[in-house]
């Protein structure tokens, strides 16, 4: 056992120095990576306005204003959120009012009841508690001198559910499409590291390696850009691309500030 952890502690060294280079630019990253999903969005119902309009009036049954009045309520909430996640300002706030942009689509578009769109949207979330985690951090580096008790159980919290929730991705994965000998192997394998991101055990190299293994997925299976302009699924594959983006985000946000005091990886420091 503990030559086992011995070349564990070594392995993390190894990688702690490869990745040393950029660690500095990880967050940064991290806050792009998980508003992409918004921007791209917000961009979208912008470029396709009159198709957005049709398709909620038409299907929906919305009327002709407040039709309007959602989808310019959307965009303008989703660009300047995004940019508040990205510029570290206000992030309790804009992930909060993100928040309530992806429940108001999945009702206004009627997808609350789709298993993906669910599935996918809960680890969205996670990413984004992650961002208030990691806002709760710089104000308690900003008042370091003051007592700060009730900042970090919130901050503990929100760590636990953010870690818990950006999983859901995974889930959703395994349990869609049709199973293959690779599938399975990568369907054990997503697991196990799932599970010790959820229970905050090696969370950081767990996080680190779904972060390697959501980019080669999404690389392969959500490549939007070799589908054909004409094709009615390239705006899925475009949604689910950058959705994917998004929780990579969350989990390098992990792999940044940790994964918070309710954790095996914290307990271990108390013995």
């Amino acid at each position: 056992m503990e030559s086992v952890q011995e070349f564990s502690r070594k392995f993390e060294d190894l990688i702690d120095r490869i990745g040393q280079p950029i660690k500095p630019y990880i967050p940064a990253i991290a806050r792009f990576l998980i508003v992409v999903t918004f921007l791209e969005d917000a961009l979208r119902i912008t470029t396709q306005f009159s198709d957005q309009l049709y398709y909620l009036q038409r299907h929906r049954g919305f009327p002709r204003g407040l039709s309007h009045l959602f989808l310019i309520t959307n965009v303008l909430t989703m660009f300047s959120c995004s940019i508040l996640v990205i510029a570290r300002k206000h992030t309790e706030y804009a992930a909060a009012a993100l928040f309530g942009v992806v429940i108001t689509q999945a009702l206004g578009y009627g997808l609350i009841f789709d298993a993906s769109f669910f599935l996918r949207n809960l680890s969205v979330i996670g990413g984004l508690l992650m961002v208030v985690s990691d806002g709760l951090n710089k104000r308690r580096q900003l008042f370091a001198g003051l007592p700060s008790i009730t900042e970090n159980n919130k901050r503990t919290y929100f760590q636990l559910a953010g870690r818990v929730l950006l999983i859901f991705l995974f889930v959703g994965f395994a349990l869609h499409g049709s199973w293959s000998l690779t599938r399975v192997i990568g369907s054990i394998i997503g697991f196990g590291a799932c599970v010790m991101v959820a229970i905050g055990f090696k969370a950081k190299w767990s996080a680190m390696f779904l972060v390697l293994f959501l980019s080669v997925f999404n690389i392969v299976v959500n490549n939007w850009w070799s589908v054909d302009n004409a094709h009615m699924q390239k705006d899925f594959l475009k949604y689910d691309f950058f959705q994917t983006l998004s929780i990579m985000g969350g989990l390098l946000l992990l792999v940044t500030i940790g994964p918070g005091g309710m954790s095996m990886d914290e307990k271990k420091k108390d013995y």
